[in-house]
């Protein structure tokens, strides 16, 4: 069960908030931990022939738990008027067109696998995951947290977590965890930017910007510029994300600090980009895509700044791309080695 809020700030919700917010918190732990524990390998709807378009359908779970919900919205329809579905619908919309129009790939599995998503799911639930089938998003709290379709890297960050499971399989625990966190904040990132057409100097490089209503302190879950600033709040805590080596959290929490040190490679990245210049899904998000391809399920950070150097090196041979790449993990701290 891979989710865009981390355990960490819902725990921090849990000991600092009021009643209500304890109780908000709590159930999206409790619901969480069920679809975890639960959880079936799932296999993508079987079709006779390899889907060539996109095929997005959106369900309502109308805050009811039962996936998928009731189908309101198929691929060609018009807008039902529910801002929750046209957003499910158009952030699918982006991050299909993305990887089709510039990495060459068919959806999640590289198969055409329907994109599907369930909007207002449960009762105040702070949170949007991909179950291994498809999307769910809750409408959150209305205090902390809006409603999670609103920030489009979100969806984009949700729908790689598929396009890892299809590919690199990276374990979701310590730093192979980390560096599946990482992927799914880059094209998430990328994803935004290229729905808005921004370069790397335009980008904001936030993850889940608009989340966090007015209320907190605060303007987004993560930020790759500078990991350890998204928000300062009494009710939520600090940012806790290290931008280096030098402040690895070696923790047992969130399988090993998954959605804590993904900071230090979302830096790398946001460093090579920049580096590199123009738009970051061009050079830089295509380095990252290849490199899905040469990592194994227990790849570390080490590992992903060599694969990363291999794969600049393979698309655009041994030029300024692969001095970026290591002029990024430089950066942060990690080494790279040919």
């Amino acid at each position: 069960m891979l989710c865009i809020v981390p355990p960490h700030l819902l725990r921090e919700i849990i000991s600092r908030g009021d009643p209500a917010m304890k109780k908000w918190a709590i159930n999206t732990i409790t619901l969480s931990e069920q679809v975890r524990m639960t959880r079936q390998v799932f296999v993508a709807d079987k079709i006779m022939s390899v889907l060539q378009q996109k095929e997005r359908r959106i369900y309502d779970a109308k805050n009811k738990t039962t996936l998928p919900g009731k189908l309101v919205r198929m691929e060609g329809d018009a807008s039902n008027g529910d801002p929750a579905a046209d957003e499910a619908y158009n952030g699918a919309g982006w991050t299909y067109d993305l990887y089709k129009d510039v990495y060459g790939r068919n959806s999640v599995d590289d198969k055409g696998m329907k994109l599907d998503s369930t909007v207002h799911y449960s009762e105040k639930y702070d949170n949007a995951f991909w179950n291994g089938n498809q999307m769910v998003y809750g409408d959150g709290d209305g205090k902390i947290f809006d409603r999670f379709t609103k920030a489009i890297d979100v969806i984009g960050h949700e729908l790689t977590h598929g396009v890892t499971q299809y590919t690199a399989k990276l374990e979701y625990q310590d730093q192979s965890g980390a560096l599946n966190e990482h992927i799914s904040d880059v094209f998430g990132s990328i994803v935004k930017q290229y729905s808005m057409k921004q370069n790397a100097k335009q980008a904001d490089w936030l993850i889940g910007q608009g989340l966090f209503t007015p209320k907190i302190h605060g303007v987004a879950l993560r930020s790759m510029k500078a990991p350890g600033t998204a928000y300062d709040d009494p009710l939520i805590g600090k940012d806790p994300q290290p931008g280096t080596m030098q402040d690895y959290n070696d923790t047992t929490e969130d399988n090993g600090g998954v959605h804590i040190n993904s900071g230090i490679p979302n830096r790398a990245f946001y460093l090579i980009a920049s580096d590199i210049g123009g738009y970051s899904w061009e050079k830089a998000g295509k380095i990252w895509y290849k490199t899905l391809d040469l990592l194994n399920v227990n790849s570390n950070f080490e590992d992903m700044a060599s694969c990363t150097l291999e794969a600049a090196g393979i698309l655009f041979g041994s030029g300024s791309e692969q001095e970026s790449v290591k002029k990024g993990w430089d950066g942060v701290g990690v080494p790279v080695k040919k």
